[in-house]
């Protein structure tokens, strides 16, 4: 098992600052996914720890050990690609013992770890197949086992399982999980879906503009944000106001804060599924809207209100009194508890 940090990494390409003051531990046997949208950095991260890649400034260290001088062949960190990457004319086990053929080994032990790693991936009866006559997540499997067999002290994912379908990358997940938690490998996953990083992580590191914003466990991130960056990328809603002690003045009425803080301009940020739509003209709420849309899916309702500065809220709810029968066009009234909204300076959003 090995402690991985990535210790104030920085990388350009040319003008370019793909990478700043990037700075994140990876705790022995954990998995961390690195989180962002494309372009931020994240491929590039992974390319620096396995050594495609040199870093402008900064230092990769495996238990307090510079990996820099090393070369990426002799690190021990081992990167799957987005695409299988597999060789055409070799079979399954070939592929997969490939990288123990490069170190000499002998034969006997690399058939027997081979047959090992396929176990691992299910793969057991695969052998002697070529690329071309499996699918794209047996393709991908092997590659997992291509991996895992040369029993590398830190695992990289770079968005493995992009090209796959939904039914495909959900099994995928958990078979990396699986393997990841059974064989205590030091894992560093990136991807842009944020289900996918909810699936597999132990932890989530949000990358935007090639820093960490937040990292954290993924129900920290999600529920409280540190910023409205953040906040905006988990999806919660922004909106612009006017801080004035424990109230915010906005565009679609005043909101009550949980605690009071300094004047300003702001943002407020609170999540869609804990506005409630108020009943008819019943004057419960502190947000007001016009309805576009409602509908009734028996056991819940389904909404859509756009507020007076534009913005959209679309949110589910799991009753409507009887005798209420708003219509698209019509104006009405949300409610927003007080416990359910954060509000972050108007600085935080640059």
């Amino acid at each position: 098992m090995t402690e991985l940090k990535l210790d104030r990494l920085s990388v350009n390409y040319g003008a370019t600052q793909a990478l700043r003051d990037f700075t994140l531990t990876i705790n022995h046997a954990e998995l961390v996914a690195l989180l962002g949208p494309s372009g931020c950095g994240k491929t590039t991260a992974l390319k620096v720890v396995a050594g495609l890649l040199a870093p402008s400034g900064g230092g990769v260290l495996f238990d307090g050990v510079s990996i820099l001088p090393v070369p990426a062949e002799q690190r021990g960190a081992t990167m799957v690609f987005q695409k299988p990457l597999l060789f055409p004319h070799l079979t399954v086990a070939e592929n997969v013992g490939f990288g123990l053929k490069m170190r000499r080994m002998k034969k006997s032990e690399i058939a027997a770890r081979v047959a090992q790693a396929l176990q691992w991936v299910r793969l057991e009866g695969y052998e002697r197949r070529k690329p071309h006559e499996l699918s794209g997540g047996q393709e991908q499997r092997v590659t997992l086992a291509r991996a895992l067999v040369t029993e590398p002290r830190v695992l990289l994912l770079d968005e493995p399982f992009s090209a796959l379908d939904e039914n495909l990358r959900g099994e995928m997940r958990l078979l990396v999980r699986e393997l990841q938690q059974r064989l205590r490998i030091t894992t560093l996953f990136v991807t842009h879906d944020q289900r996918e990083a909810l699936a597999v992580a132990d932890r989530i590191a949000l990358l935007l503009d090639g820093r960490i914003e937040q990292s954290g466990e993924p129900r920290e991130l999600l529920l409280n944000p540190r910023s409205a960056r953040a906040a905006h990328f988990f999806g919660w809603k922004l909106l612009a106001g006017e801080r004035n002690g424990q109230t915010v003045s906005t565009a679609a009425g005043d909101l009550k804060l949980p605690h009071a803080g300094e004047a300003g301009q702001c943002y407020v940020a609170f999540r869609p599924e804990n506005v409630r739509l108020c009943a008819c003209r019943e004057q419960c709420g502190n947000l007001t809207g016009r309805l576009e849309s409602l509908i009734d899916y028996g056991a819940r309702w389904q909404w859509r209100v756009r507020l007076p500065g534009g913005e959209v809220l679309e949110a589910e709810q799991a009753s409507m009194p009887d005798a209420c029968h708003p219509r698209a066009g019509d104006e009405i009234s949300l409610f927003l508890p007080e416990n359910a909204v954060r509000c972050f300076a108007s600085s935080s959003l640059a």
